[in-house]
C-alpha cells in the first residue's frame, strides 16, 4: 500500500510553489509528520511533512520543478520496512517507564504559529519545573506579532526543564521545554539537559552550518550577481530561499536611523513612582503597523452625519423578532457593513488596493471589523460579507468578537480584509479620524450617536446623529469618490429600504 505526497494549500491567491529542497531520498525510512522537503512561494516557505510511516518510493517533483496545489510530489509505500514503524519508538530511545527505571523524554515544540509568522515570545510559564503535568494540559503561553497561542502538553509527565524562559524570542521550530515521564528522571534531567543546551548557543556563534541554497535562489543570485552572504536566508538552518533573494534586491540602500530624542531627565522624587513595563509584541506591532500606514499612504479624511432615526426604529421594531428566529441579537453593525458593501459597489476604488504601479480591484468584499481587546487593537475579517444577510453578518461579528476577547483569533482570520469598519462610538468617541489598515485604500469611523438639534422642513427636531468619518488613501481615492461613498452610506442607513431596493 502506497500514500501520496501532495503540495499542501499555500496560501490565499498563491497557486503554485517551487520545490527548494529534499531532506529524504528514495528508500529512506520516514516517520509520520517527519519534514520531506520545503516549497518556495512568492512569499513564504512551505514544510511538507510525511502523511504517513513508511519509505520514500519515489520523488516525482524534483528540486528546481515549479508545482501547483494538490500536486503529486512523492509516494510513501507503508509496510514496506519495519523501520517505519520503528522510528517513533527509536526517536523516543525506547524509553517507555519500565523496570529498569528509565523513562521516556519528549520534547515540547513551538507549535504552528500562522503564515509567515516565524518567532514568537514566551510570556508566561504556567508550570514550573518540577510539576506533574497532564497530557493537553496548558504549559505556557506564546507571544506573536498578532495572536497569543498556548502550548499544551504533548504528554502527561514531569516537567523535568524549561528550555525557553519567559521573554525569550524563540523561533518556529525551537524547543521549549521537556517532558520526562517520571520523577525520577525529571530530577536527572536538568543537570544532563543544561550542559547540552549550554552547548547550543556555543555552536550557534560559529560559522553558518554548511547548507544547501534553493536552486531557484542561486539561480537568481547568478543573474543579479549577488553572493550569499549578502542575503539572510529564512529556510531551514539558514537556507537563502528565492523570496530572500527577491527582498535583498528590493531592499532600498541602508539609511542611518534618526534617534529618538532622549528622555528628559527624571526627578528623584518622580522616578520611584513610575513604573517601566516592556511594550508586547502585539504593541509593538500595531504602533509599527500604524506609523508605517502614515508613511505611506497619502491619507485624508472627509466627514458627514447621519440621521439615525429610521435605522433605530427599524432595528427597535424587529430586534425581538430577529433574536427569537435567529439566535443573535440586531444590532447597528449589520446596517452599517450592508450600507458599506452598497457603497463599495457604486465607489470601487474604496474596496481596492495598490500593488507596485497596479491597482487591483476586489470583486469581493471581506470587511475587517476592529475590535479592542485587553492586549490591543485586532481586525477579524468577516469573508464575503457582501453575500451575507443581516443575520450571517450579526452571527459573524459576534462570533469574531468573542474569540478576540479571548485571544483565540488565527492568523487566517485577521488576514484579507479589503475595507474596515472601526466603531468609536462604543467608547464614548464623538468624532475621530481613523487610520488605514495597510493595504486597504479605506476605513470608515463610526461614533457616539448623540441627539442633537436639527432643522427639519424649516422646523428645529430633537434627532439622533451620529458623526462619520472616511480616511481614504488619496493615491487611489479622489476626493469625490470619498466624498460619494459616505453619501451613499449615509443615505442607506437614513433610509434603510434604499439596502432592500438596491439604490
Amino acid at each position: 500500500m502506497s500514500t501520496e505526497v501532495r503540495v499542501p494549500t499555500l496560501g490565499e491567491s498563491v497557486t503554485e510553489a517551487t520545490v527548494a529542497t529534499w531532506f529524504k531520498k528514495p528508500g529512506d525510512t520516514v516517520a509520520q509528520d517527519e519534514m520531506l522537503c520545503e516549497l518556495e512561494t512568492d512569499k513564504v516557505t512551505v514544510e511538507v511533512p510525511a502523511p504517513a510511516a513508511g519509505t520514500l518510493a519515489e520523488i516525482v517533483a524534483q528540486e528546481g520543478d515549479t508545482v501547483g496545489v494538490d500536486a503529486l510530489l512523492a509516494s510513501i509505500s507503508e509496510g514496506a520496512t519495519d523501520g517505519a514503524a520503528a522510528a517513533p519508538a527509536a526517536k523516543a530511545d525506547a524509553a517507555a517507564p519500565a523496570d529498569s527505571g528509565s523513562s521516556e523524554s519528549i520534547d515540547v515544540m513551538v507549535p504552528t504559529l500562522g503564515e509567515s509568522v516565524t518567532e514568537a515570545t514566551v510570556s508566561t510559564w504556567f508550570k514550573k519545573v518540577g510539576d506533574t503535568v497532564a497530557q493537553d494540559e496548558m504549559l505556557c503561553e506564546l507571544e506573536t506579532d498578532k495572536v497569543s497561542v498556548e502550548v499544551p502538553s504533548p504528554a502527561a509527565g514531569v516537567l523535568s526543564e524549561i528550555v525557553a524562559a519567559e521573554g525569550t524570542t524563540v523561533d518556529a521550530k525551537a524547543k521549549l521545554a521537556v517532558i520526562g515521564g517520571s520523577a525520577a528522571s525529571a530530577a536527572a534531567a536538568p543537570s544532563a539537559g543544561s550542559e547540552s543546551h549550554a552547548a547550543q548557543p556555543a555552536a550557534a556563534s560559529g560559522s553558518k552550518p554548511d547548507v544547501e541554497d534553493a536552486p531557484s535562489a542561486k539561480k537568481l543570485m547568478a543573474e543579479k550577481g549577488l553572493s550569499a552572504d549578502q542575503v539572510t536566508g529564512s529556510g531551514r538552518d539558514g537556507r537563502v530561499m528565492k523570496g530572500d533573494v527577491l527582498a535583498a534586491l528590493s531592499a532600498p540602500a541602508p539609511k542611518a536611523e534618526a534617534k529618538a530624542a532622549p528622555r528628559a531627565p527624571v526627578p528623584a522624587e518622580d522616578a520611584s513612582r513610575e513604573e517601566r513595563v516592556k511594550m508586547t509584541r502585539l504593541r509593538q506591532t500595531i504602533a509599527k503597523r500604524l506609523k508605517d500606514s502614515q508613511n505611506t499612504a497619502a491619507m485624508l479624511t472627509t466627514y458627514n452625519e447621519v440621521d439615525m432615526t429610521e435605522t433605530m426604529a427599524l432595528r427597535k421594531e424587529y430586534k425581538d423578532l430577529f433574536e427569537k428566529k435567529h439566535g443573535v441579537r440586531l444590532g447597528f453593525m449589520s446596517f452599517f457593513t450592508k450600507a458599506c458593501c452598497h457603497a463599495l459597489k457604486e465607489v470601487p476604488e474604496v474596496n481596492a488596493e495598490i500593488d507596485g504601479t497596479d491597482i487591483v480591484y476586489k470583486n469581493f468584499v471581506h470587511m475587517g471589523v476592529a475590535a479592542g481587546t485587553p492586549t490591543g487593537l485586532v481586525v477579524p475579517v468577516i469573508r464575503d460579507a457582501d453575500a451575507m444577510s443581516f443575520a450571517g453578518i450579526e452571527k459573524a461579528i459576534a462570533e469574531k468578537g468573542k474569540r478576540a476577547r479571548d485571544g483565540k483569533l488565527s492568523m487566517a482570520e485577521m488576514q484579507g480584509g479589503t475595507f474596515t469598519i472601526s466603531n468609536g462610538g462604543v467608547y464614548g468617541s464623538l468624532m475621530s479620524s481613523p487610520i488605514l489598515n495597510p493595504p486597504q485604500s479605506g476605513i470608515l469611523g463610526m461614533h457616539k450617536i448623540q441627539d442633537r438639534p436639527m432643522v427639519i422642513n424649516g422646523e428645529i427636531k430633537i434627532r439622533p446623529m451620529m458623526y462619520l468619518a472616511l480616511s481614504y488613501d488619496h493615491r487611489i481615492v479622489d476626493g469625490k469618490g470619498a466624498v460619494t461613498f459616505l453619501v451613499r452610506v449615509k443615505e442607506a442607513l437614513e433610509d434603510p429600504r434604499r439596502l432592500l431596493m438596491d439604490l
